[in-house]
């Protein structure tokens, strides 16, 4: 097809969320590893009146068309709190397009003109609108469905990101982790931590108190992670828009809070893996997403570990493996076959040490990329 009839439109949201979504399904058909987000949900987090990230960021979304056809989207965002720890640094997410170079280079280009309006001297993604949301492109592992609230993308992504000069500069790795009986030295490190330190007594999170739990976990996240490449705190808004959209995934008796004392010090989250609920539905909780929920709690046969965070002053003692230990003794009782651990940093050693000792396997790679906008 000719350049000349491939087009690329601004939208203004939260008006044309709609059809921004939608765009993707043409994109994924075919794939048998995509896993359709909910329409509905995509589009409240898309709506600057109800997602508190908009109050402090800037977004500029395109569509690309071939004539009346959707071909492709991109975000251009400028989040205030990154730029306050590498400024110049915008993001771009929500970058999907057919497998044509032409396409994906006239989103992009619309993206980064944006970006250097705003002042932006560097573009990196892709970020759905940044590291607290979907994050990362998957360079490896496109044989196996995503875990919950995880991403995927297609295979060809990678091969037209660095036709358009973009290089990658972060991984992070999903690891894999079949059950069974805890493994022995993570149980010795477990129980010589609470010798150590009488003190610490870990609990699950009180579902009767939902947002106390959400914001003693926003205390961890914006302490622990702060070191993190690429990391941006949260607001308390931020924060409780996050619970919200997490609570109808979040099963209390795999969350799990570490106290010394009155002191919160770590806390991790696991969520059952609802994939292979979500997947059937098709992006639609109406007229048959229903259906498909009742039908398949079978089909939920593992779990994923999204977050464990211990604060920074806390790190030395250990608390990670007690963690650990509790969140694996509890898969096992409710009879999960494995559990996905993730995102971890290529460069977070503790972490991926800690997994491996428990015998965790790569299974999945996701890449950021960045470029130059001089």
């Amino acid at each position: 097809m000719s350049q000349a009839d491939l087009t690329i439109v601004a939208i203004e949201l939260p008006r044309d969320a709609g059809r921004f979504v939608k765009a993707w399904w043409p994109i994924y058909r075919g794939d048998p590893h995509w896993v359709p987000p909910l329409i509905s949900e995509r589009k409240t987090f898309l709506d600057p009146g109800k997602n508190p990230f908009f109050r402090t960021a800037k977004v500029q979304c395109f569509m690309a068309y071939r004539g009346r056809t959707p071909v492709g989207t991109i975000a251009a965002t400028v989040d205030a709190e990154l730029q306050l720890r590498e400024p110049g640094v915008g993001l771009f997410g929500f970058f999907e397009f057919v497998d044509e170079l032409e396409v994906a280079r006239a989103l992009f280009l619309a993206a980064t003109k944006w970006l250097r309006e705003q002042g932006m001297t560097c573009a990196r993604g892709p970020f759905n609108f940044n590291q607290n949301h979907d994050f990362g492109l998957l360079v490896d592992g496109f044989d196996v469905d995503p875990s919950v609230a995880n991403s995927h993308n297609r295979d060809y992504y990678a091969k037209h990101y660095e036709a358009l000069g973009l290089r990658g500069v972060m991984d992070w790795y999903a690891y894999w982790l079949e059950t069974g009986p805890v493994p022995p030295l993570i149980d010795r490190l477990a129980q010589r931590v609470m010798s150590r330190c009488p003190e610490l007594r870990i609990e699950t999170m009180d579902a009767a108190d939902y947002e106390r739990g959400v914001q003693l976990f926003r205390e961890i996240f914006n302490d622990a992670w702060d070191h993190n490449w690429g990391h941006v705190p949260m607001s308390k808004a931020e924060f409780e828009f996050l619970g919200k959209r997490l609570k109808p995934l979040l099963d209390p008796g795999l969350c799990f809070y570490a106290y010394i004392g009155d002191e919160c010090v770590a806390a991790s989250i696991a969520l059952p893996d609802t994939n292979p609920v979500t997947k059937p539905m098709n992006g639609r909780l109406f007229p048959f997403g229903w259906w498909h929920a009742w039908r398949g709690a079978s089909r939920i046969t593992a779990m994923r570990v999204l977050v464990l965070g211990v604060k920074q002053k806390y790190q030395h003692l250990g608390i990670g493996a007690p963690m650990y230990k509790r969140t694996w003794e509890e898969a096992v009782r409710r009879g999960y076959r494995g559990a996905d651990a993730s995102l971890v940093l290529a460069n977070n050693r503790r972490m991926r040490g800690a997994l491996e000792r428990l015998g965790g396997r790569i299974y999945m790679t996701y890449r950021a990329y960045e470029l130059e906008l001089g």
